[in-house]
């Protein structure tokens, strides 16, 4: 199966686990993703660019602008991450990405960040499905050190997550969340 129809089968909110063809397909992409992360990871880059260049490898497309990334860096998949312009993404952050990931504009990743795009299935029968949904980050959000974020959620333009904190459902724009599950705290002014 071809990227671009994988990518497709994930987007559209497909399950995988049971098709032999997508989980074969995967687990070439995640074999190849595994080789360029031992490389951001593991060898010595003189140029920050060195790095963006070679997450643009990661994810098989052109990354934002100014992108800055602190190491080490995971992702499982990588082909379905997308990142505007001028994103921070500090040490230690971990992307299970196959439902999707999309980081707006100037944003500001913690370390230890998690976003985990993919759940086992409930049933015990079915464990082995997995099942994608995409996390979306607005334009110049701050996301504080070992925040996870949950598979679905959109968090708002100019929001904070305070560090430390689950975020399971959307968050609105222009406020400050945080705690397990994350709430409102407070609104920006």
């Amino acid at each position: 199966m071809e990227l671009k129809e994988l990518l497709q089968h994930f987007d559209n909110g497909g399950s995988f686990g049971d098709d032999p063809e997508i989980v074969l397909s995967m687990r070439k992409y995640i074999q190849e993703n595994r080789r360029l992360l031992y490389e951001i990871n593991n060898v010595w880059h003189d140029d920050e660019s060195e790095i963006a260049e070679l997450f643009s490898k990661i994810t098989a497309k052109s990354v934002g602008e100014g992108l800055r990334i602190e190491t080490p860096f995971y992702t499982d998949f990588g082909k379905n991450i997308t990142v505007g312009n001028h994103v921070f993404i500090n040490s230690g952050c971990k992307f299970q990405d196959q439902g999707g990931v999309y980081i707006g504009d100037e944003t500001f990743i913690g370390h230890n960040v998690v976003f985990a795009t993919l759940d086992h299935d409930i049933d015990p029968e079915k464990r082995y499905m997995l099942h994608p949904a995409p996390i979306h980050i607005g334009k110049r959000v701050w996301i504080g050190s070992n925040v996870v974020i949950t598979k679905g959620v959109t968090i708002g333009d100019n929001s904070v997550i305070a560090a430390g904190a689950v975020v399971t459902k959307d968050i609105p724009a222009n406020v400050v969340a945080g705690g397990v599950p994350a709430k409102v705290i407070k609104e920006i002014d």
